[in-house]
């Protein structure tokens, strides 16, 4: 796979020291990818969790999103990891707040 993030004809005098993130790709339910940015990954009470920002397909941060999703991340029937929603109320506060807090302390 050739990488074209080198070649996309801006000027390159921007500092390349600030944070990045990697790009995950999510299928729904009906087979359709979707791009989000990997803002963080937290552990709480032995899970993890993965803190994800939406991306449009014209390769920006989605304004009109909510925030950032939070996804468990899990294992199928085969032990293939994928992410989950988060379904109980409970748990989706306690990570919220983890992640919170870290942001905070930052």
């Amino acid at each position: 796979m050739t990488d074209h993030n080198h070649d996309c004809g801006h000027d390159h005098d921007h500092d390349h020291e600030e944070e990045e993130f990697d790009t995950i790709i999510l299928t729904d339910d009906e087979g359709h990818d979707h791009e989000f940015l990997h803002l963080d990954t937290l552990e709480v009470d032995g899970s993890t969790y993965f803190v994800l920002l939406p991306i449009t397909e014209e390769e920006s941060v989605d304004e009109d999103a909510d925030e950032a999703i939070i996804l468990k991340l899990g294992h199928d029937a085969e032990g293939n990891e994928m992410l989950l929603d988060i379904e109980d109320d409970d748990e989706w506060e306690k990570v919220a707040d983890a992640w919170e807090n870290m942001e905070e302390d930052e």
